[in-house]
């Protein structure tokens, strides 16, 4: 059969043709030497870019030309390059599916369809317009437009790498890519099905609800299933990582199966996963590492051994054609990025970064081109356009999204009122103090403190103690801290976070933590606790009461029976009388961390001891008004018992009070709810009285 692939290889002189005496006479065979030039185009191609102030990514097409059959042919396009290409065009959808927040998008929903329905519409008009004006049949003309109207979120890494990614216009963007894509999808399903005489209502009657059970299937399932993954092998990191990536794969093979691109599957995918994954964890830098350095390369590589620069010199109309391609995808990009962004009153850097991130053409194109040419329903021509529009649109995408992203402004009410927060609560140096002695429950520790650490541009400080003020401390012991505080390094290089091991003796565990807090300038202390406190606690004390009523700085004193990525809702308890006092401001801001990293829903339960005050209740210093409040009255633990579930997180505000004998340090209410709900986390945050 004559494929997309052939015609590719027989249509025109390559540039290794023009140049075959100075070349080897064959291609790269050998697999260590392919290695070998790819990694090494990986490694300088970005680099001398960057050094021109070009992005990477438009070194790694051109130097895909260059090496690729069509330009110097050191390396052919074969299985091995189109598999791992593939993989990482997955792996760019998947990874784009992680970065989108459900809660934006619904927040966002009506602006992302808007942008989505636009992006469709005006590339489908003009490009039928275009293609008839240039004598193309009906069909033809239909399926181009089709490829106008898709895009490909080329310049995506270089959205994340400049800190935008949950910006709004990004946000809308990345909505509007889902719907655009499937349209357009579903544009080339039927396309094709009526070249070929098959259009019936069979198929209609298949692949609405096929896609409607789909969509739901993966948006509903993964996350459920995920969470019992996660609550069962969540302490192993590398059975965490390749369940991520099955699914992946799973759901975008489920994809192919009801006849929609593989691509729609992977960020659909991601869309589903990113809730369980917090964004600043140690399994998400490696998702975004192995993507980013690896996968992701490959596949733009991939895309640049397409090109043939000299196809578009073989016959004048081709250039006419290509010409006409490129202005259109170009044109018919920016409108709709330029109307959205009046409507929506965004600005001028904002509008060119949804133009720069939606204008690249390269995997729903080439997968609708493939198809079309295939089945004999565009000519060579289309063919020759179609590459023109995939080499400029992939070099103009990404420069345009670099160069307007630097400077770019987040239009979010959201982002800006987190801005605000973020800037009030500043410290000079944010340094957390985790002291870590039990393996079982280190991760979820450190896990919270990570995120804390990275979302203000904190240091992590593992510290474990050994007491010899009865016995000295053996080997063993030592050797058993060295182990503990080296998985603590080690999980916070992961996540890319400054971290500065801690191993001390002292007299005992309690003034061991309180002394390294004030030697290292900790600026919050993170505990964990039991749940409970027996006799003898409330007698004497233990290490959690102790540390509570001496402590210099803020403390988190958390117990987390289940992984914390599986935390699905945040409820922030308060008293009416403690709305505006600083402790609170405090717990707000960090629980406002929480619920964005953990894409977890936030609410308030307020506390109301006074009647009296009930209107008056909801009005929250530092609340936005998308934060739902829910009055309780009564008894608090028994009002809480009935709303809490198993995969929510309760956060509770306490203060230092005097010392009292028979009552434990923290008070009776969070033991309570312990003993009520073993399976619930909750964080107490605990402030010391001159507070």
């Amino acid at each position: 059969m004559y494929t997309f692939g052939n015609f590719l290889a027989v249509s025109a002189p390559s540039l290794r043709s023009l140049f075959a005496p100075f070349l080897p006479s064959q291609p790269v065979s050998d697999p260590v030497t392919i290695f070998l030039v790819i990694m090494t185009i990986m490694l300088v191609a970005p680099l001398l870019f960057e050094r021109l102030r070009l992005p990477g990514i438009v070194g790694l097409i051109l130097a895909g030309v260059v090496v690729g059959p069509n330009g110097f042919g050191f390396l052919e396009r074969d299985t091995t390059i189109v598999l791992l290409g593939t993989v990482g065009l997955l792996f760019l959808m998947f990874m784009a599916g992680l970065e989108t927040s459900l809660d934006d998008l619904k927040f966002n929903a009506k602006k992302a369809i808007i942008f989505g329905l636009a992006t469709f519409a005006v590339p489908m008009v003009m490009g039928i317009v275009a293609m008839r004006l240039l004598g193309y049949p009906m069909l033809a003309s239909v399926l181009v437009a089709s490829c106008f109207a898709s895009h490909t979120l080329l310049a995506l890494p270089i959205a994340s790498k400049l800190g935008i990614m949950r910006s709004q216009s990004v946000t809308v963007t990345l909505g509007g890519t889902l719907i655009t894509n499937v349209l357009a999808l579903l544009v080339l399903a039927v396309v094709v099905k009526a070249q070929q005489g098959n259009l019936t209502l069979s198929f209609w009657l298949l692949l609405l609800p096929s896609l409607g059970l789909y969509t739901f299937a993966t948006l509903w399932g993964v996350p459920r299933l995920g969470r019992w993954f996660f609550r069962r092998f969540g302490h192993d990191e590398g059975a965490e990582f390749t369940f991520v990536l099955a699914t992946l794969f799973v759901v975008s093979y489920f994809a192919k199966l009801i006849e929609i691109e593989p691509i729609i599957g992977a960020f659909l995918a991601g869309i589903a996963i990113t809730q369980l994954i917090p964004q600043l964890s140690p399994l998400m830098n490696r998702i975004q590492f192995i993507g980013n350095t690896l996968f992701v390369p490959f596949f733009l590589i991939s895309v640049g051994m397409l090109v043939n620069p000299l196809i578009l010199f073989q016959e004048p109309r081709s250039l006419l054609v290509s010409a006409v391609m490129v202005g259109v995808a170009l044109v018919a990009k920016f409108v709709p990025a330029w109307g959205a962004s009046k409507l929506f009153k965004f600005d001028f850097a904002n509008m060119m970064v949804i133009f720069g991130l939606s204008v690249a053409q390269a995997a729903s194109t080439l997968a609708a081109i493939t198809v079309a040419f295939n089945i004999k329903l565009v000519d060579q021509l289309t063919v020759n356009g179609t590459i023109a529009m995939i080499l400029v649109t992939c070099v103009a995408s990404p420069w345009i999204t670099a160069r307007w992203g630097e400077g770019m402004k987040d239009s979010s009410p959201r982002a800006q009122q987190a801005q605000a927060s973020a800037a009030s609560q500043a410290t000079p140096q944010h340094r957390i103090l985790v002291p870590v002695a039990n393996p079982s429950t280190e991760d979820n520790l450190l896990q919270l403190a990570l995120i804390l650490a990275k979302s203000r541009g904190g240091t992590l400080l593992p510290l474990h103690v050994l007491s010899d003020a009865y016995a000295p401390v053996t080997t063993e012991e030592k050797l058993q801290q060295e182990r503990l505080l080296a998985a603590a390094e080690t999980i916070a290089h992961a996540a890319v976070t400054d971290v500065e091991p801690i191993g001390r003796v002292d007299d005992s565990i309690d003034k061991g933590i309180l002394r390294t807090a004030q030697e290292r300038h900790a600026t919050l202390l993170i505990c964990g606790w039991k749940g409970y406190s027996t006799y003898r606690d409330n007698f004497f004390g233990s290490v959690i009461d102790n540390v509570a009523r001496r402590t210099p700085v803020p403390m988190l004193i958390t117990r987390f029976p289940q992984p914390i990525q599986s935390t699905q809702r945040i409820f922030l308890a308060i008293a009416d009388t403690e709305a505006s006092s600083v402790s609170f401001q405090q717990t707000l801001f960090l629980t406002r961390t929480l619920a964005a990293e953990l894409k977890a829903s936030l609410k308030v339960l307020q506390i109301v001891s006074n009647p009296r005050l009930a209107n008056a209740a909801n009005a929250i210093p530092g609340l936005s008004e998308d934060v739902p409040v829910q009055q309780i009255r009564g008894n608090f633990v028994n009002q809480v018992a009935k709303i809490l579930e198993r995969d929510d997180l309760l956060v509770i505000t306490h203060n230092a009070h005097p010392e009292r004998l028979h009552i434990p340090t923290l008070g009776v209410e969070p033991e309570a709810i312990a003993r009520q709900h073993p399976d619930l986390s909750i964080i107490i945050a605990h402030f010391p009285r001159l507070v």
